[in-house]
């Protein structure tokens, strides 16, 4: 089914999970639970290499992701995005986390992720 066309709360059933996935491998540095529900796009980006280094530097200055709280869905002809406030254990103040989904052969994924 066209993402777009869902409801914001059939897009938040799919996504929050895939979401909480992407966070817990975040802080566990686990590159393959990280990237479980990546595009073979994203997947190239963020090696393993790559997501060790950015996970060292965003805990050693922000700590770990703890709660989020929905801000909106921007539905695109051939994706979403999903935007959150992020906090972190050891800052204050909001951040921003993001990510883009696609739909490829019937399977949701995420295209890009960012959290700034």
């Amino acid at each position: 089914m066209k993402l777009a066309l869902l409801t914001d709360q059939e897009i938040l059933a799919i996504v929050n999970p895939m979401m909480d996935n992407l966070m817990a491998g975040s802080t566990a540095i686990n590159h393959a639970q990280h990237t479980q529900d990546f595009t073979e796009r994203a997947k190239a980006i963020v090696t393993p290499e790559h997501l060790a280094y950015v996970c060292k530097d965003y805990q050693a200055k922000w700590g770990f992701f703890t709660h989020r709280e929905f801000v909106a869905i921007f539905r695109r002809p051939a994706s979403i995005a999903v935007i959150w406030k992020q906090f972190c254990s050891q800052q204050v103040g909001e951040f921003v986390a993001e990510i883009v989904v696609v739909e490829k052969d019937g399977h949701y994924l995420i295209d890009h992720a960012m959290v700034f």
